[in-house]
């Protein structure tokens, strides 16, 4: 349980301060512990970093298999549109997470940048296959027109990182109307005529 606790507050904290700003003192301090008992749990700020970062990453992922199980038997148009909504649903249902993540990513510590980059990448190759597997089907099936799925895949992901800083830019309010019609042009870049 102190656990749980310990990445919960380092979360908030790292979010709202980033890695360098944030101090296992200050991590003790938001958990009503003494900093030495972080040490039961914890080698380092280090780890408890890469923990909530990994552990932000696969919850995400696991999201996607789970809706990908609900949603099989729906064309591919549909089934890249669900993916779209529920990762655009995530970002904004878990700010703090969201947060945390663009911190680690953007400003990533000097000494973590690999161990992240690397996790990331892992993360992103567990999606690529799920989103290979889609494009591969509706190209099978005619629904989207011949090409490099992997150009398919970057311009997929293009299109979330795209929304995820209109979203930063103009807010959910005026976002979220706008996102069916974004999803339109791009479906229209894919589509088989």
């Amino acid at each position: 349980m102190t656990k749980d606790k310990i990445l919960k507050a380092a979360m908030t904290l790292f979010a709202k301060n980033g890695y360098e700003g944030t101090t296992l003192t200050d991590i003790a301090k938001a958990v009503g512990i003494q900093k030495p008992s972080i040490y039961n749990h914890f080698k380092s700020k280090e780890e408890i970093f890469l923990k909530i970062y990994e552990d932000i990453l696969w919850v995400h992922f696991h999201k996607i298999e789970k809706l990908m199980e609900e949603i099989k038997d729906e064309p591919s148009n549909e089934q890249l549109y669900q993916i779209l909504m529920l990762t655009c649903q995530y970002y904004l249902d878990y700010k703090e997470q969201s947060t945390f993540l663009n911190r680690a990513n953007f400003f990533a510590p000097e000494g973590l940048k690999e161990k992240i980059q690397n996790q990331f990448m892992d993360a992103e190759e567990k999606m690529s296959q799920i989103l290979r597997k889609t494009m591969k089907v509706g190209m099978e099936c005619g629904e989207i027109r011949k090409g490099n799925i992997e150009d398919f895949i970057m311009s997929f992901y293009c299109l979330i990182d795209g929304i995820f800083i209109e979203f930063s830019y103009y807010g959910a309010e005026k976002m979220i109307p706008r996102i069916s019609n974004i999803w339109k042009n791009f479906w229209y870049g894919l589509k088989n005529d």
